[in-house]
């Protein structure tokens, strides 16, 4: 039985590249002096260029950089100068690299092509150094909220002026023309506790000088410290991203929201011209046998996360945004091609600077990688990840379906087959007598230690929406049928344990048009339709209500494997497409000392059995109310085809 973390013995990667321990790569700026250092083991000489511009005009200084210790090359410059531009350039086997800025590099110019020096104070808004982080007692308290940041605030009738931009996040008092709060004002609205930013470093597919030609999810990092430079109001000034950013998170957390960066750190935008590969060709990546790149996560390489100049690298790139921009918490894309032991250095490292930042990431790759499983950050080795979560796939699919066949059907569609996986996901992974894992469609047995390490979820930005999903896989459901389908899919993740994950625009039955993976589709595939919250009020009002139970009672979100082992117990309903559990004792210390949470997966009326007492509805398939829908007289609940149940009884 998993009961705690366990950790794994270190491996030490032997390599001829020589490692260098000191906290000063990258450009450190003062007045009088800005100093240069750069990792570059193999290189014969290095030359540092400044320029007065961030992507025209010619060099104004050329500087050779001087060999240091351990592959380090340095330079100064002894005098001010700030918001001026540079590139390096690396010779290597008699060969000049590409110009480009170092991968340590904090502030860029318009497409990332040069480093800025800038005085990062001086990007700081105002207030900015009594910014607060809104309170939070336990990771399981949390209800995550993913958005991409164009999406949230570019449709015409957002009410947001600076339509896809960092600062769009940040306004407040923005309406639709229904008068609904939209962005911001809407998050609030709807009651979640933290916002995940899907990437916004500088990425490379998205031209910032047209910001509006191309759209794309940003999975494909260019300068990994850098915000993103089309979300801003300006791109060509270095400043202005960092500035924006900030006053984004500083919004944020003004409104009671903390903040997820979703971090890509697995693979790089390209190989051959990538930063990396300018500064010491080949390192950085995992190669095959054959001395092919790995392609784990089928984006054409795979960075090796396990040597050690590439785990210094990203621990210290998350460190600075956890430190600089205020942030409280990452997001791991493909999380399983990276190494246990980085992941396990990155955690200590950020929960010495802040115990209540929250790490989590995707359990598994996108392809075959030469990294050892036992080695990988993945969903079944999730017990030996120190303070990490992991997306349950179980659930996901067992509520709407499996993600290779679009015509696969869920409990929410009726499907039996998925009851396991389902109450697999409602213990939040964790080790239940009650859950027959042999019967749970990817996990054959438990996997989380503790259920905060459990990610639940019915859908994300990845594949299509779950409304979306929900009409391929059921092409003769009715609107009315799929609102319900919806409705019990999400009332199932808002009432489970572990650590619950919404979908952005989920809460107005968000479409992309049947567009599946929509990373570069235009803005009228991706952009949340305002309209559409006016048009589903009651659907919005019903997840506002799910969020303010699961805020208002402990006892969906309790902290240990022990204390959900003995307080909640799965009662056999007779019926394999009714799941029905207890949560009894004041669980959490909750008010309600028993609660009953009963789930119609049929597409027809059931009537179940209840436990002796004298209950109280106070949520089912169209309203949730807590001072009680209804009370129940007899010993019999009627059941609404495909809904949810809450009910308590003291």
């Amino acid at each position: 039985m998993l009961t705690a973390f366990k950790p794994v013995e270190k491996r030490v990667l032997s390599d001829d590249y020589p490692a260098y321990s000191g906290n000063d790569l990258g450009v450190k700026y003062s007045p009088l002096k800005t100093v240069f250092k750069v990792w570059a083991p193999k290189a014969s000489e290095v030359k540092l260029r400044l320029y007065d511009a961030g992507a025209a005009g010619e060099a104004i200084n050329t500087i050779s950089m001087a060999k240091g210790l351990n592959g380090t090359w340095r330079a100064s410059v002894s005098k001010n100068i700030k918001n001026k531009y540079y590139t390096f350039q690396v010779m290597q086997d008699g060969k000049w690299s590409l110009e480009c800025p170092d991968i340590y590099a904090k502030a860029v110019g318009v497409n990332g092509a040069r480093g800025m020096v800038a005085d990062m104070a001086a990007t700081n808004p105002a207030g900015w150094q009594t910014d607060k982080k809104p309170a939070l007692k336990n990771f399981t308290d949390i209800i995550l909220y993913e958005l991409h940041i164009r999406d949230i605030s570019v449709e015409p009738n957002s009410g947001i002026k600076h339509k896809g931009k960092f600062l769009g996040l940040a306004e407040s008092g923005t309406k639709s023309p229904d008068g609904e709060p939209t962005g911001l004002d809407h998050i609030k609205q709807l009651g979640v506790t933290h916002v995940h930013l899907l990437p916004s470093f500088d990425y490379n597919s998205v031209d910032e000088t047209q910001p509006d030609a191309k759209y794309n999810w940003g999975y494909d990092p260019l300068n990994y410290n850098v915000p993103e430079g089309s979300y801003s109001t300006n791109p060509y000034d270095g400043n202005v991203r960092i500035k924006e950013f900030k006053k984004m998170v500083q919004a944020l957390h003004k409104k009671g929201l903390r903040v997820i960066l979703d971090v890509v750190y697995n693979h790089t935008s390209d190989v051959k011209n990538s930063n990396f590969n300018q500064f010491a060709p080949g390192y950085f990546y995992r190669k095959n046998a054959d001395g092919t790149y790995a392609n784990g996560t089928s984006c054409g390489n795979e960075v090796a996360s396990e040597k050690a100049m590439v785990r210094k690298f990203i621990i210290e790139s998350v460190v600075y945004w956890a430190k600089e921009y205020h942030l409280d918490g990452f997001r791991f894309d493909l999380m399983g091609v990276h190494d246990i032991e980085t992941m396990n250095q990155i955690s200590a490292a950020l929960h010495k600077i802040d115990p209540t930042i929250f790490i989590y990431g995707e359990g598994w790759t996108a392809g075959n990688t030469p990294l050892p499983e036992a080695d990988r950050a993945v969903k079944k080795n999730t017990a030996k990840l120190d303070k990490i979560a992991v997306f349950s796939d179980d659930i996901r699919d067992g509520i709407k379906g499996g993600w290779s066949s679009m015509k696969d059907k869920g409990f929410v569609s009726g499907a039996l087959d998925k009851v396991e996986s389902v109450k697999s996901g409602i213990i939040a992974s964790t080790p239940n007598k009650q859950v027959n894992y042999s019967k749970v469609n990817y996990s054959k047995e438990a996997w989380a230690a503790q259920p905060f390490q459990t990610i639940t979820y019915a859908s994300c930005h990845d594949d299509n929406t779950l409304f979306d999903r929900l009409k391929i896989s059921n092409p003769g459901a009715s609107e009315a049928d799929l609102i319900k389908m919806d409705k019990l899919a999400n009332a199932i993740v808002l009432t489970s344990q572990g650590v619950s994950f919404l979908h952005s625009g989920v809460e107005m039955l968000r479409t992309k048009q049947g567009v599946a993976n929509s990373y570069n589709s235009p803005d009228s595939i991706n952009q949340i339709d305002w309209s559409r919250k006016a048009k589903y009020k009651a659907v919005f009002e019903y997840y506002k209500g799910l969020i303010a139970l699961r805020k208002n009672h402990p006892a969906f979100r309790m902290p240990t494997t022990k204390m959900i082992q003995v307080n909640l117990k799965f009662i056999d309903t007779g019926d394999a497409g009714v799941i029905a559990y207890q949560i009894s004792n004041n669980a959490n210390g909750d008010k309600w000392k028993n609660i009953l949470v009963v789930l119609n997966g049929n597409a027809s009326a059931k009537t179940v059995k209840l436990p002796a007492g004298k209950w109280t509805i106070v949520a089912d398939g169209n309203v949730v109310n807590e001072k009680g829908v209804k009370q129940i007289a007899g010993k019999d609940l009627a059941l609404a085809a495909t809904s949810a149940y809450v009910l308590h009884c003291n």
